[in-house]
């Protein structure tokens, strides 16, 4: 059972009380991300993550390192394109513990030039991992083709120029504009009970920030070509479909949908990609879901001298899919395997720590393990049917890196 709380200043906490465990998992969720940027400060909603964990008033970075260490605990956090996700888990007997550093790095981080200074060489150098994962990068400028000016295009870590201009007065400014109490929802899962409300109450309930309204733009989905040249051992292809925003009604139709045609060894595209005609080792699909749109990400990685062949056979797939339809088997194995993924993902708190502050973050509600179930049962041959020819039209957006950067000659 999922208790809900909305703290006096707006603050929202949810909490799922776990007996069977001994764990707790405890998340500060932010909605904010590299889509609440500009192109002046892109990359701050990342940086700033990195620095809560820098120091605060009382403790020192190694000290935040050391406190979790000492409880045997963990602490970490992530930052996506719609929102911030701080966290920590632990034994349920250091959850107060927990939650009191959590607050104190949420409250309290001074941001004081050394570390700001060492942090930005530590991105610098996160950037630079990055550029040499080029079946990473290549998903970015997918969505840069896509998106074009709009922020969801923009990269999450932001680039070397937008970090040289970040100092303690802006990350302090952004928090204050965008970690509004209304933009905040503790998320708690494990052997705790509905009394450890109070303790988040009392840490979290009173502050105030910024009572101005945010405004977000809802992006465009634009076919375009990006291709980008970079010494690689292969061509990295990615094909980008306009998809659903969390939350739609035909959501489960998709899943289903990209879990036959790329989620699994038995896919439509491991198969004949990998299986049939030996091009390439990775091969997969997945879908992004946005608060206002959504992207399905068909991704390859060839020899360049195969691309053409990658492209066509990717291409054949979609059209033999749209052809002919999904088969009675495929549907059966894509629902069991949605509900066996959501069963065993109930065996974590972190998992369920997740999904609760997702969902109170972006939804706004929570549906019982019986409601999803239902849903994904509800999915017939021709819902997904529909789907993939709504989805897999000639409106598409292509992205590459290869080395000699150049799309595709039959394209």
């Amino acid at each position: 059972m999922i208790k809900k709380y909305t703290c006096q200043n707006g603050v929202r906490v949810v909490l799922e009380n776990i007996p069977t465990v001994r764990s707790v998992a405890i998340g500060v969720w932010i909605g904010t991300g590299s889509r609440n940027e500009h192109a002046e400060n892109n990359g701050i909603s990342h940086f700033l993550e990195h620095m809560f964990f820098k120091g605060t008033k009382t403790r020192s970075a190694r000290e935040i390192a050391e406190s979790f260490d000492s409880i045997g605990g963990q602490v970490n956090a992530f930052t996506s394109k719609e929102y911030t996700c701080y966290y920590a888990k632990v034994l349920d007997t250091h959850a107060n513990f927990a939650l009191d550093v959590l607050s104190d790095m949420f409250f309290h981080s001074t941001f004081v030039d050394e570390e700001l200074n060492k942090e930005k060489n530590v991105v610098y150098e996160e950037i630079k991992m990055y550029e040499d994962t080029p079946d990473d990068i290549v998903h970015d400028i997918l969505s840069q083709a896509i998106y074009e000016n709009h922020p969801l295009g923009y990269p999450i870590l932001g680039t070397e120029g937008t970090l040289a201009t970040f100092n303690g007065d802006t990350l302090k400014e952004y928090m204050y504009e965008n970690y509004t109490p209304e933009n905040v929802v503790i998320s708690v899962a494990g052997n705790i009970d509905e009394s450890f409300i109070n303790d988040v109450e009392k840490l979290f309930g009173s502050y105030e920030a910024s009572k101005k309204a945010r405004t977000t733009e809802k992006p465009s989905f634009h076919p375009n070509r990006l291709a980008r040249k970079k010494e690689t051992e292969q061509a990295h292809l990615c094909l980008g479909f306009e998809g659903l925003q969390v939350g739609h009604e035909d959501m489960y139709s998709l899943i289903v949908l990209n879990n036959i045609l790329g989620g699994s060894m038995s896919s439509r595209l491991f198969q004949d990609v990998r299986e049939q005609k030996g091009l390439a080792y990775s091969v997969f699909s997945y879908h992004s879901a946005f608060q206002d749109s959504g992207i399905v990400t068909l991704y390859g990685g060839t020899g360049a001298n195969q691309l053409d062949v990658l492209y066509d056979t990717m291409q054949e797939t979609l059209q033999k899919l749209k052809a002919e339809g999904i088969t009675d088997k495929e549907l059966s194995n894509s629902k069991e395997q949605m509900k066996g993924s959501l069963m065993l993902s109930l065996e974590s708190t972190n998992s369920r720590m997740s999904r609760n502050g997702k969902n109170e973050l972006i939804l706004g509600r929570h549906r019982t393990l019986d409601e999803i179930v239902e849903e994904i049962d509800a999915v017939t041959k021709s819902s997904v049917d529909e789907m993939a020819q709504t989805i897999f039209n000639d409106q598409f957006s292509v992205a590459l890196i290869s080395p000699a950067g150049e799309m595709p000659k039959n394209l």
